[in-house]
Order: C-alpha cells, then sequence, then structure tokens
C-alpha cells in the first residue's frame, strides 16, 4: 500500500510519551504553543499530529527536538480548566510521518504523510500472535497491573498490527522502546520486539516476586521472634524475675545499631550480644561478656576531631607556649605543614630527646591545641609487661585493654595528639617487652590494622599523632629507635632562663601560690643568682622549684602583714629565703693544679663539668683507676697511659719511669656512675701534668676520645658540653677537629664568652692546657728532668714519700714543655 498526504496539521509535541493508534490517552496541555495546536485541531475538525519530544526538559521544542515517526490523531473531548490549561481526550488513528514543517512560530503546522501497515496473515504471523497472546496472560498474572479483562480482549484482536499496538501500550518499558516500536512498521517485526520486551519484563516480575517471597518470610520470623520474646517477658514477669537484664540487651542492641564501628568489630560485638542474652544475669561469664561488650560500643572507632591545622596559629601558640628551641619548633611546624598538604596522618613519628626539664612533655600538649586535637599522655617509665600495651587477654581474670586503647577511650577520639612519655624508661621481664610490642604501634604501614589482646580486632592507628620523649637513646632498641624521627632538644642558655623565668614561670607561681603581682617582686638579679648560684641544669624544672620557694616565704608575710603588702626580692635577698648558694659561679680552681684537669660530659640532664685528679706514689707500675668507671672510661685511661709512656722521651721522662711509681686516676662523685670514651684526652692531659709536675691552666675544659697515637676523635652533645663549661665559668673549650661544623649549634651568647679550640691530636691540648714559661729556657726541663730521677728512682723516700703529682702550683716552678 502506498502512504497517503495529509494536508498540513498541528502538531502536539508529547513529553514523556507516545501514543499508539487506536489508543485512547488523556492529556493536559499548557505551554502556549500546544494549547494553540489543540484550539487550531477543534476549529475546522482537522486531525492533529502527536509525535513524542527526545528530551522532556526542552520546555520550546524545535524540528531537531521531536522525533519524525508519531501518530496522527483527533480531539474527542476538550475540557478548559479554571488556572489556566486545558485537559483533552485525543485517540490515535494511524501512523505518520511528518514530512514538512510549515510553520512554528505561534505553533506547529507539518505536513505528514500516513504510513500503510500490511493485512496479510500467514501461518508463521498466526503463531506468532498466539506465543504473544499467551506470554501477555502470563506478563498480566505475574505483573497485577493490568486489569485482567484486558487478556480477553487482547485475545479477540485478529488483526496483527492492532495486537501489537494494543498490547504495547500495557507495557511497562521505556520511552526510547516504544518509539522504536511505533517506527517498527511492519507487524512481524513489531510483535518479535514486544515478545522480547515481555520476556525480559516477565524475568523482573519473577526476581521480585522471589524477592517479595523472601522478605514476607523474613517478616514473619521476625514477628515470630517479637511475639514469643514477649510471651517470654509476660513469664518473667509472673515469676517475680527481674526484667532489668533484658532492658540492659536491648540498650546494647540499640548502642550497637547507632554506633558507627567496623564490620569486624561490629559482628563480633553483635555475636557477643547475642551470646549475652542466653546467659543468666548472674553468672561470671556474663560479667566478662557485658565488660566486652562495653568495651567495644565504647570505642572511637570512627569519630575524629575535626582537623584544624593552622600555621600561622600553631606558630603563635609555640611562641607562647615555649621561649626558644627554634629548630624543634622550626621542625613541628614542618610536620604539620606536610600533615596539611598531604591530608592523611601517615608519616614519621617524632621522638624529643633531652634532659629532663626542657619542655618536652609541654611541646606536645602545644601541638594538641596547634591542631585543635585531644591530647592524651601515657607513662612508659617502669613498664616491664608487654599487656600493658597489647592489653591481656579474656581468658585472665580482670583483663583489659593495653594502655593505647584505653587511652583512646578516654580522649573520646580516634585521632589525638598520642605523647608516649619517657619511651627510654621501658624494661623487660618474663613477662614480655613492651618495647616489642610499640614497634607495631609506632609504625605507619602496619599500625591501621593493630591487634589489642582483648579486643581481638583490629583497631585503626593510622589517624594518630604519634610524638614520643625520652632523656637519652642508648637504652631505646634499635628497631624501635628506626620507627622514629630523632629531634634533640638542648639545654637552656643563662639568657633563656632568665627570660622563661621572667615570662612563664614567675607568673605561674605567683598565681599558684595565691599572690596577687603586686604582692611579690623578684628583680632580674635575684633571678640571675638563682640561676648561677642555686641550680645547675639543663631545664627549668629546678629553677621553678626555687621560686616557688621564694613565693611561698613571700605568702607567709603578706599573710602576717595584709594583703596589700608587697614583698621585693634582690639578688641579695635570696639567701635569706633559700638558704645558702649550693654551687659556685665563675670560679673554677682557685689555684692552677698538676694532674688536675677539668672533661666535660653529657648526660640525661645534660652537659656537666667532670673533675679527673691524678696522683702519683711510690711502688711497682701498678695503674688505679677509681670512681665507679665504666669499661670504657677504664679503657680510655689505660690508652692515654700507654700514649704517655710513648712520649716520655718527649715529654722528659725516664725511658722505664712507669716501673717504680704507681698512677692512680680518680674522678670525683664516685656514686654517680660515669662512662664513655670522651674523657680520653682529659686523661691524658691529666697523666702528663702529675708525670711532669706542670699544672694544669683552671680555665680550660676539654673533650675527646684518644687513640694510641695521640689522635683525637670526635665526639657527642657538643652544644649541652658548652652549655655545662659556660655555666662552670669556663673560659677556654678544646674540642676535637672534627667537631668544628657542631659549633655553629652552641647559641651566639654562649660562643661570645668561649674560647673555642679545635684540636686533631693530644700534643695540640698539651700545648693549649699545660701552663708553661715558654720555650726559651730548655734547661729548666732538665732540671725538672733531675728533680723527677729523684722522685721515681730514690728508694730512700719509702711509702711516706711526699706526694709529687698533685697539689697547688703556687710554690713549683714551671716547666716549658716543646713539642
Amino acid at each position: 500500500m502506498k502512504a497517503t498526504l495529509v494536508n498540513p496539521v498541528p502538531l502536539l509535541a508529547l513529553r514523556e510519551l507516545v501514543v499508539f493508534p487506536q489508543q485512547v490517552v488523556p492529556l493536559f496541555v499548557g505551554r502556549e504553543k500546544s494549547v494553540r495546536a489543540i484550539e487550531e485541531s477543534q476549529k475546522e475538525g482537522k486531525y492533529i499530529m502527536l509525535a513524542a519530544q527526545k528530551d522532556a526538559r526542552t520546555s520550546n521544542p524545535g524540528q531537531k527536538d521531536i522525533y519524525t515517526i508519531g501518530t496522527l490523531g483527533e480531539v474527542v473531548q476538550l475540557i478548559r480548566l479554571a488556572d489556566g490549561p486545558i485537559k483533552v481526550l485525543v485517540e490515535g488513528k494511524s501512523r505518520a510521518r511528518i514530512k514538512r514543517y510549515e510553520q512554528e512560530d505561534e505553533y506547529m503546522l507539518v505536513e505528514v504523510e500516513e504510513i500503510p501497515t500490511s493485512s496479510e496473515v500467514t501461518t508463521e504471523l498466526k503463531a506468532l500472535m498466539r506465543s504473544v497472546n499467551v506470554t501477555f496472560e502470563s506478563y498480566v498474572k505475574l505483573g497485577k497491573k493490568v486489569n485482567p479483562e484486558m487478556i480477553m480482549q487482547v485475545n479477540a484482536i485478529e488483526d496483527p498490527s492492532r495486537l501489537a499496538d494494543a498490547i504495547v501500550v500495557q507495557l511497562n518499558i521505556k520511552l526510547e522502546d516504544k518509539q522504536d516500536i511505533l517506527e517498527t512498521i511492519e507487524p512481524q517485526a513489531r510483535l518479535e520486539k514486544i515478545l522480547g520486551h515481555m520476556k525480559s519484563e516477565i524475568e523482573i516480575l519473577q526476581v521480585e516476586k522471589r524477592i517479595r517471597n523472601r522478605v514476607k518470610k523474613q517478616m514473619e520470623k521476625t514477628q515470630k521472634e517479637y511475639y514469643l520474646n514477649e510471651q517470654m517477658r509476660a513469664i518473667q514477669k509472673e515469676l517475680g524475675e527481674k526484667d532489668d537484664f533484658r532492658n540492659e540487651i536491648q540498650e546494647l542492641e540499640e548502642k550497637l545499631k547507632s554506633k558507627d564501628m567496623p564490620d569486624e568489630a561490629r559482628d563480633k560485638t553483635d555475636k557477643e550480644i547475642r551470646k549475652l542474652k542466653m546467659m543468666s544475669p548472674m553468672s561470671a561469664e556474663a560479667t566478662v561478656v557485658r565488660n566486652y561488650v562495653d568495651w567495644m560500643l565504647g570505642l572511637p572507632w570512627n569519630e575524629v576531631s575535626k582537623d584544624e591545622i593552622d600555621i600561622v596559629k600553631a606558630r603563635e601558640v609555640l611562641e607562647e607556649d615555649h621561649y626558644g628551641l627554634e629548630k624543634v619548633k622550626e621542625r613541628i611546624l614542618e610536620y604539620l605543614a606536610v600533615q596539611k598538604l598531604v591530608g592523611k596522618m601517615k608519616g614519621p613519628i617524632l621522638c624529643l630527646v633531652g634532659a629532663p626539664g626542657v619542655g618536652k612533655t609541654s611541646l606536645g600538649k602545644s601541638v594538641a591545641k596547634a591542631t585543635g586535637r585531644q591530647f592524651v599522655r601515657v607513662a612508659l617509665g617502669g613498664v616491664r609487661d608487654e599487656a600493658e600495651i597489647r592489653g591481656h587477654r579474656r581468658t585472665y581474670i580482670g583483663a583489659l585493654p593495653g594502655k593505647i586503647i584505653q587511652s583512646l577511650k578516654k580522649a573520646g577520639k580516634s585521632n589525638p595528639v598520642f605523647l608516649l612519655d619517657e619511651i627510654d624508661k621501658m624494661s623487660t621481664d618474663f613477662r614480655g617487652d613492651p618495647s616489642s610490642a610499640l614497634l607495631e604501634v609506632l609504625d605507619p604501614e602496619q599500625n591501621d590494622t593493630f591487634n589489642d589482646h582483648y579486643l581481638d580486632s583490629d583497631y585503626d592507628l593510622s589517624k594518630v599523632m604519634f610524638i614520643t620523649t625520652a632523656n637519652t637513646l642508648h637504652t631505646i632498641p634499635q628497631p624501635l629507635l628506626d620507627r622514629m624521627e630523632i629531634i634533640r632538644i638542648s639545654g637552656y642558655t643563662e639568657l633563656e632562663k632568665l627570660a622563661i623565668a621572667k615570662k612563664y614561670l614567675y607568673e605561674k607561681q605567683v598565681k599558684e601560690n595565691g599572690l596577687e603581682p603586686h604582692n611579690i617582686v623578684i628583680e632580674d638579679s635575684a633571678f640571675v643568682e638563682l640561676i648561677r648560684r642555686y641550680t645547675r641544669e639543663s631545664g627549668v624544672r629546678n629553677l621553678e622549684r626555687e621560686i616557688a620557694t621564694l613565693c611561698r616565704k613571700a605568702a607567709v608575710e603578706i599573710v602576717d602583714k595584709g594583703k596589700e603588702h608587697s614583698v621585693t626580692i634582690t639578688e641579695k635577698d635570696v639567701p635569706k629565703y633559700i638558704g645558702q648558694p649550693r654551687f659556685r659561679y665563675g670560679k673554677s680552681e682557685e689555684d692552677h693544679q698538676i694532674g688536675t684537669t677539668t672533661g666535660l660530659a653529657w648526660t640525661e640532664k645534660g652537659g656537666e663539668l667532670l673533675v679527673i685528679e691524678t696522683t702519683i706514689l711510690p711502688g711497682k707500675g701498678r695503674l688505679q683507676i677509681t670512681g665507679k668507671l665504666g669499661d670504657v672510661m677504664q679503657e680510655s685511661a689505660r690508652a692515654a697511659l700507654s700514649y704517655v709512656r710513648s712520649r716520655a722521651e718527649m715529654l722528659g721522662l725516664p725511658r722505664l719511669f712507669y716501673d717504680k711509681v704507681d698512677i692512680h686516676v680518680h674522678v670525683p662523685e664516685g656514686a654517680i656512675p660515669k662512662d664513655g670514651p670522651s674523657a680520653g684526652i682529659t686523661m691524658a692531659l691529666s697523666l702528663v701534668s702529675a708525670l711532669t709536675g706542670i699544672p694544669v691552666d683552671k680555665n680550660v675544659a676539654m673533650t675527646g676520645e684518644i687513640t694510641l697515637r695521640g689522635n683525637v676523635l670526635p665526639i657527642g652533645g657538643l652544644k649541652e658540653k658548652a652549655l655545662a663549661a659556660h655555666r662552670g665559668g669556663i673560659r677556654k673549650i678544646l674540642l676535637p677537629k672534627e667537631n668544628e661544623n657542631d659549633i655553629e649549634e652552641i647559641p651566639p651568647t654562649v660562643r661570645a664568652d668561649l674560647e673555642l679550640v679545635p684540636v686533631s691530636h693530644v700534643d695540640e691540648v698539651l700545648y693549649e692546657a699545660l701552663l708553661c714559661a715558654g720555650a726559651k729556657d730548655f734547661d729548666k726541663l732538665l732540671d725538672r728532668k733531675a728533680v723527677r730521677d729523684e722522685m721515681f728512682f730514690n728508694d730512700t723516700k719509702g711509702e711516706g714519700g711526699e706526694d709529687s703529682g698533685n697539689g697547688s702550683a703556687k710554690d713549683k716552678q714551671t716547666t716549658v714543655v716543646t713539642h
């Protein structure tokens, strides 16, 4: 059949709708062009072209926005509504194709042609129609959205084209699929497409039915459990049993539902609650399970503080809370800046190392304050049980999680600043090694799955900012040390201590002792007196105690004389309140001493002055070393003596001087253990001074390791040692030449008061430290040699002979030593 041209008819663009032939559809028309098109079709009894829009969101469609093939129909009924839109009832007549658009201004007017369809019915087509009818019947029965009467109406249709159009309008398929069927002209091809869509829909409907059945069964099971629980509750009430235990379990279940936690922890907690339901509330096992559930629900699994990493604010907080420590502050700011840029916490674990009282713990608090996080501190001093870190297994009575998990529950957030204090003070016994347990905690690559023995469930520690503190590093195991970035905090200079005392300690102690600022005035000279003569430390802890003592003494006077009384404390008033000075400042030895030298040592409290004394006694070549020295320090003394023996001729000593004398080397303060190689050149100088009778400059201190050839090797802790020398009134420091680069770490105010002399050989040490008259009178050296020969080889003195190796140099002749 040929296509038939139709006179120009109005076009109605449809949204989300395809109209088929013989289909009657109600429409609400509101767009101006669409209303005009409806009105135009009514004027002369014209047909109207019904075509779907490609995109329903287009409010003013053009030619490109409308499908070419649609349905030619007519308006059966029109009703104007009060608020503007009109309601029309349209009926599709036949398929049609838009040939040309004649008008688009007021309304769209198009020229169309009807598309005829074949009415020939073959045997194959009859079989297809029967299959479509059967499938449609199954679709209606499964879907229950189509009126069952439609089955009889569809079965009565014999025309294949009408059958396809009658069924497709009942299917729940996409607009594009309906348009595709509308554009399929041949009835057989159209029926095949409809059959395929129906089979797909039937499969979906069957799955939905299975899901509905499953949900229904689950609901029935839930209702059954609810009914049985209510019966059990009623029985318990009849028996007079309390219902508190059941209420507690319900509360735990509600908490679990609302708790944000990992799936593994949720499943484990749910399992324990179900186990708790089956237990008697009076059983011991129920108490254990209940405690476990409380811990699991009380932990902040995914609850975090909002990060507020503001570098400007962090710098202000650090400057406000701490004076000096510029390098430490700079490193902390670098750390925070990287965390802000990266956006995640996996980074180095900071370890703050320094003497007591230099502000390690307070630095951790300042980091928490600067980042807006919670602060948690765990003291590890004396911890010797692995369970303190990992927790106890639940099989033990009174089992608890470790300190890590306990502290996180206390913080209430899973990303606090976590300070592990005194990490160098842990020890080990038969209960395990806590430092090994910390390996997982302080490893950013592993701690996201930290497993506490009590919880037996992985906990994510990767969001925690760990900071550790220590006084020394040699007691920390190497694998643990390898996981941390070391930041050394050196001692404070005198000027820094004065500023800290005035800015922080004074105000704090005035407030803590109930005083007002006008009640007590401590002058700068009094602070300096406390620093110099009443404390000798790297930090400011003892200084704070002395300031607190002054405040308490002032408080007594104020209570006696009234709140308006004011106490002014000067340098001269300090002994009246605290007592006599405990240390000498600005005084080394009163005289230059023979056999007595001043070395520099590093301790956990910072740098210290170390006096070494040597005396020569008649004897048989025995070397005695006292002062509670460690193996390394004793070996340094032996190495120093071997060097002196090898240089006997140069020093003007008899070749076999050591056969007739005993040498005693002593380091005072014998109750304190001492060790390390850095006193090597100090011992060598003490031996040379005692053997030659030449005094040592009282204003010189030194540090350096010695070799048998007299070379001076580098040492550590130069800054702390220089600060100790400065505190002790030393004017000149001899240091290994290889430590020259470390001089920059010494504060400028300290460097300005010290003469720093790098040396590479012991001969240079002797030249700088021994008090010689010069090299112009070599005969005096021979005279001194004759005196020593008499001392070493004259047996008439015996054991009661005069001690020739120690004493004042006031009445002794100084001797030239050539180099």
